[in-house]
């Protein structure tokens, strides 16, 4: 919201009134109970202009003028966020997010909570972490972020401004957040023009619009990608801005495995060990963690960082993975450092990475398959790396099958994996009990398919949640080419 355009409204507004105009006095009367049954000679004669911005911090959702300019220029202090989705739901998936991981999501989100709640204010991180912590609380934090002093305020306000069409002038960050949703890239070049510090602003979980940016830009068909990136950092925009999480535009870039937009962001000064969601969070390990090989070596070439078993294997750098051991087996202090990254978000379960030399090696093996590095599997299994290990959502096989790494799964075939092991992967409401095929046939990975069912893949396990086979998973998501293929084989 921007504070001049409202006192300009409401200068207009007063104008109006003394004009005689019947739709700014009919607004004064609605909106001000003082002026409900003064006449309009009265009205024309005896408003001000506080009166004039009494009527425009209602109409926008707010108790009072003075309320109206808190929120529109917060204290600097402090940096408030700005609604950029008026719905209700949706705050409200936001509010539980912070419930889910506030205890694994990292320095951040303590420093939100700290930062935003009173009672935390002078509180260490581990006291946070073991304090009782409600829905109540998670719900203050986020009303106070946004400038409300309770989460009905903040409610209200998003009420308002989704029956609301002028959110243009009303809510400039959340118009840019809609012009970039659709693709607009003009009319966001226009907003950001008419307002320069959108560069710098930030909205619910303290997103900037360049994280935002960066995360359209990784969406099938979106276009003009570059262009709105390209004109944020034109502006001013900080590289390094990091959300609530930690989550910075590079994260976001390895996060959708773009390359270019890292590269850019790289040239413009991002930084390659900022952490999310964790210890050791750092873009590299985001990277590694969904197996995009791509921007992994990119990121890689410019440091790694951090420097432990898993980030060598899944970068499938022999030197690096060997450095990690003192002998065959023995595993240095730095191999299982820096793990408490270990989900992207809270779709997620909760897990506690251990210092178990077993779990690290398991991990290691996960994250080499993931990205293909076939050239390190031998190594790993060497040390003791199970091949049909599941340290946290999915077998070595099963990720191999998820990222479609043929490679990798021939390898582990070849090797003594069980192809019908089943596993977990993702969340809880999916992914239990699952087989490489599964996978493969959900994501339509047809040479993977193809390669399970060569090797004797059993079509007819099912899962453990739906209880369905791989053939009835390709069928719910859409892969009729790997359905036609399934359902072609003799049983």
């Amino acid at each position: 919201m921007n504070l001049e355009q409202q006192k300009k409204q409401a200068r207009e507004l007063l104008r109006a009134i003394r004009a005689g105009n019947q739709d700014a006095i009919s607004r004064l009367r609605h909106h001000h109970s003082r002026w409900t049954t003064v006449d309009e000679v009265s009205a024309r004669q005896l408003a001000a202009l506080h009166d004039a911005q009494f009527v425009l911090a209602r109409e926008q959702g707010f108790a009072s003028w003075p309320k109206l300019k808190a929120y529109a220029e917060p204290s600097s202090r402090s940096r408030h966020t700005r609604l950029f989705v008026a719905n209700v739901a949706w705050i409200t998936d936001r509010v539980h997010g912070l419930l889910r991981t506030r205890q694994s999501a990292g320095p951040a989100a303590l420093e939100q909570i700290r930062e935003w709640h009173p009672r935390f204010a002078d509180w260490t991180d581990e006291e946070i972490r073991l304090a009782p912590f409600t829905e109540e609380d998670a719900r203050l934090v986020y009303a106070r972020e946004h400038g409300f002093e309770t989460w009905d305020d903040l409610i209200s306000r998003v009420n308002l401004l989704a029956s609301r069409t002028d959110v243009a002038t009303t809510e400039p960050f959340m118009a840019a957040f809609s012009a970039l949703h659709s693709g607009d890239v003009t009319g966001f070049e226009a907003l950001l023009r008419a307002n320069p510090s959108l560069a710098n602003e930030r909205g619910t979980n303290g997103n900037t619009l360049l994280n935002l940016a960066v995360s359209f830009a990784g969406k099938p068909g979106w276009i003009g990608g570059m262009s709105a990136i390209e004109a944020l950092l034109a502006a001013g925009a900080d590289v390094n801005d990091a959300n609530d999480r930690g989550w910075t535009p590079l994260h976001q870039a390895a996060y959708s495995n773009k390359q270019e937009i890292a590269s850019l962001l790289h040239a413009k000064g991002a930084a390659l060990d900022a952490e999310a969601h964790g210890a050791g969070g750092t873009p590299l390990i985001t990277a590694l963690f969904w197996g995009h090989r791509e921007i992994a070596d990119l990121l890689g070439r410019y440091a790694v960082s951090p420097n432990n078993l898993r980030a060598a294997a899944g970068l499938g750098i022999l030197e690096l993975v060997e450095a990690c051991f003192s002998g065959n087996r023995s595993l240095t202090p730095e191999a299982g450092a820096a793990r408490g990254f270990y989900r992207p978000h809270s779709g997620f379960p909760e897990w506690q990475p251990s210092t178990d030399p077993q779990e690290i090696l398991d991990e290691a093996l996960v994250w080499a398959c993931k990205s293909n590095r076939v050239s390190v599997l031998e190594r790993l299994s060497r040390a003791g790396a199970r091949l049909d290990a599941d340290p946290y959502r999915g077998t070595p096989l099963i990720w191999a099958a998820a990222c479609n790494r043929t490679e990798a799964a021939s390898w582990l075939l070849d090797h003594g994996a069980n192809i019908n092991q089943k596993g977990t992967f993702g969340g809880l409401t999916h992914g239990q009990g699952v087989t490489a095929l599964h996978m493969a046939a959900q994501y339509g990975h047809m040479p993977m398919v193809e390669l399970l069912a060569e090797r004797g893949a059993d079509r007819s396990i099912k899962d453990d949640l739906y209880h369905s086979t791989a053939e009835g998973g390709a069928q719910y998501f859409g892969q009729i080419e790997v359905q036609e293929y399934l359902r072609s084989l003799v049983m």
